[in-house]
């Protein structure tokens, strides 16, 4: 089955080019060039143009013009959310406008004296929040696949990075340790709940009007550690404009049609979705999302 394989598309000289381009020409220059570069992935990421025609096509339902348009709009702002992280982890944030949506309630949340668990996804520009947490982003610790991690580390580790990484390697449980131990300290652990590399460890959901499959362990572990948990999503909007969004989710108990991780699993996907269809451009999962695989677990 065509999935995601833990590593995100881009070579090391093109995120040097955009670095560098941003640093010495401005992002307004970056964002020319990019242009180029949306007309260059189309027919040069066959794979990827191929599975946001079908999410254009068949998920949203789109004709063909507007699915086309879909497909340019997607890419070239794909480049916009990577060029704006690389700005802002330079010390760009004056060049940006920013607007937040139940922000007094995620506080209130963090501010409980309990470890908590946040869910993004691949939609929007996750990272982008980290200037806004403060003293709070040295206590946020990010969940990611090591082929991602280690592929732009050495690029991007210069730049002011207030959070901390945990690494995820599928031949050990290192990971699972230290994401107990964060909770136990108090601390924040984001998730991106959207993504799976391990088929025997899913959970399914409609989603978009079908049946997709999800990454067990966010959900599995959220309600089993019985610590708060917070959706957590940053769109781009225009003129250099980011909205946070938030949504605390209601307490994951058992009931007789769903299993605790099932129905936060469900919260999540209600959440995100509502994303989705507000933002349909900024969906950036470039593999056959709703292809399941043969071994799937739900409730």
């Amino acid at each position: 089955m065509a999935r995601w394989k833990g590593q995100t598309r881009g070579g090391t000289a093109g995120y040097l080019f955009f670095i560098y381009m941003i640093r010495y020409l401005g992002i307004g220059a970056a964002y020319g060039f990019l242009s180029l570069v949306v007309l260059y992935f189309i027919p040069f990421a066959p794979k990827a143009t191929a599975a946001t025609w079908r999410y254009a096509r068949q998920t949203l339902g789109r004709n063909r013009w507007k699915s086309a348009c879909l497909l340019l709009r997607n890419y070239y702002r794909l480049g916009q959310i990577l060029i704006d992280k690389v700005a802002i982890g330079n010390g760009m944030v004056s060049k940006y406008h920013f607007e937040f949506e139940q922000y007094p309630r995620f506080l209130e949340v963090l501010n409980s004296g309990q470890g908590v668990i946040m869910i993004g996804a691949h939609v929007g520009n996750w990272e982008i929040g980290a200037p806004f947490f403060d003293d709070y982003g040295k206590k946020i610790n990010i969940v990611m696949y090591d082929a991602e991690h280690q592929r732009i580390k050495e690029l991007l580790e210069k730049s002011d990075r207030p959070y901390k990484v945990i690494p995820v390697n599928e031949d050990n449980l290192t990971h699972v340790f230290r994401i107990t131990e964060a909770l136990r300290q108090k601390e924040y652990v984001c998730f991106q709940g959207d993504r799976y590399l391990n088929q025997e460890k899913l959970l399914t959901c409609t989603f978009m009007g079908r049946v997709a499959a999800f990454p067990a362990g966010p959900f599995l572990l959220a309600s089993r550690l019985k610590v708060p948990v917070v959706f957590y999503f940053a769109m781009r909007e225009k003129g250099r404009t980011y909205r946070f969004h938030f949504a605390v989710a209601d307490e994951a108990v058992r009931s007789r049609s769903a299993k605790p991780e099932q129905a936060l699993l469900e919260q999540y996907v209600a959440a995100l979705e509502g994303i989705v269809n507000r933002y349909p451009e900024q969906w950036f999962n470039y593999y056959p999302f709703w292809q399941l695989p043969q071994t799937t677990v739900s409730n």
